[in-house]
């Protein structure tokens, strides 16, 4: 979806632009590991980790730092050669993609990583740019602990949303889990979900099938993981009890929620018995409540229907821009989006992230 780079350029000097997925991840593993208690030192970084065998483990090469370093792991680098490069004026870390708590078997370990990794996060990486902003990590299956971290972590101002993995033992929606929101909607914190490591540890298999054989089928099917989730976050009612709460999906496409968006409309009004406590269809809330990152874009055949799917899914209120630099697949700044009337470019760009995670026009604003 080639556009004219003169017009582009033309474009871009009167937008701005916010990254809503770049993945920084530490060098060694002792960066994490200082943070851990004495008596997991010795237990280091036990992690699921995917599986499927795919691109350079997810990583451009161009990216490999000077010292041989794995892409993400100078931020420095990425400062300079991604945002300085494109004019980002923000960009939301978020972490190395292996790094799924929610299938972990030891609920206390991973409260615990989690907390390591908060603290790398606000100690090594959100000083080196006000640019960057931090998502705080959590650990799913200890949801009161998990909503403990939120309120630790959640008043440092480059902080600015909640990362869950897309996959977990049980839907988002549960209430179990409503601590950890209820946390997030009173430090004005978005909470997001991202792809790590669906399938594995004891996360459910990543497909309604079962479990696939390739790296190309559970790249393929992650929208049908966001549909479980979101489905599970919107009947059981979280938007109504927190109807503050701002939810974003990463990754995961967006081609599919126009129909997901109808279908469910439909059987809520043969079916709201089962849900009385919505007392609005269910597109409502996602139209206010959800939004959803632009990689990996979506290419139909003809350029033109990709204007269809930006006006039947509301885009100029749900979609934002996501580069997932340094990953392999990633969307260039330039070159990530298709041609589109400028009032869309720039909610999409810039406007609709402006509203997630409430933020000031000027990094420096945040300090």
């Amino acid at each position: 979806m080639a556009q004219d780079a003169t017009n582009l350029g033309q474009r871009d000097q009167q937008l701005s632009l916010i990254d809503a997925d770049v993945h920084q991840r530490w060098s060694d593993d002792e960066e994490i590991i200082q943070y851990l208690p004495e008596r997991y030192k010795d237990d280091g970084l036990v992690l699921p980790t995917l599986l499927y065998r795919n691109p350079g483990e997810f990583l451009r090469q161009d990216e490999i730092t000077e010292d041989e370093g794995k892409p993400g792991s100078d931020l420095k680098k990425i400062a300079t050669d991604h945002l300085d490069k494109y004019d980002i004026d923000y960009a939301v870390l978020t972490g190395n993609s292996w790094f799924n708590l929610a299938a972990l078997p030891n609920r206390d370990y991973a409260v615990e990583l989690a907390r390591a990794f908060n603290e790398w996060l606000v100690n090594d990486c959100l000083p080196v740019d006000d640019r960057f902003l931090g998502s705080l990590y959590i650990a799913p299956k200890a949801p009161e602990k998990s909503a403990d971290l939120i309120r630790e972590y959640g008043d440092h101002p480059q902080i600015r949303q909640v990362i869950l993995p897309g996959g977990a033992e049980v839907p988002y929606g549960r209430p179990q889990y409503w601590p950890i929101y209820e946390a997030a909607q009173a430090n004005d914190l978005a909470v997001a979900v991202h792809p790590y490591s669906e399938g594995h540890g004891t996360s459910n298999p990543p497909t309604g099938a079962g479990a696939p054989n390739t790296y190309i089928e559970w790249h393929t099917l992650l929208g049908a993981y966001y549909m479980g989730q979101l489905a599970s976050l919107v009947t059981e009612g979280v938007f109504v009890e927190y109807p503050d709460l701002r939810f974003a999906f990463i990754e995961g496409g967006y081609g599919w929620v126009p129909h997901f968006m109808w279908r469910l409309d439909k059987n809520w009004k043969g079916l709201r018995s089962q849900v009385p406590w919505l007392e609005k269809k269910p597109s409502h809330y996602i139209r206010n409540n959800v939004w959803f990152a632009s990689q990996p874009i979506e290419e139909p055949e003809q350029p033109e229907h990709h204007n269809h799917i930006l006006e039947m899914m509301h885009a100029d209120e749900t979609l934002i821009y996501a580069s997932d630099y340094p990953h392999w697949d990633g969307d260039d700044p330039n070159w990530g989006l298709p041609p589109m009337d400028e009032e869309m470019e720039r909610a999409i760009k810039a406007d609709n992230a402006r509203e997630l995670w409430n933020l000031p026009a000027d990094p420096a604003d945040l300090k």
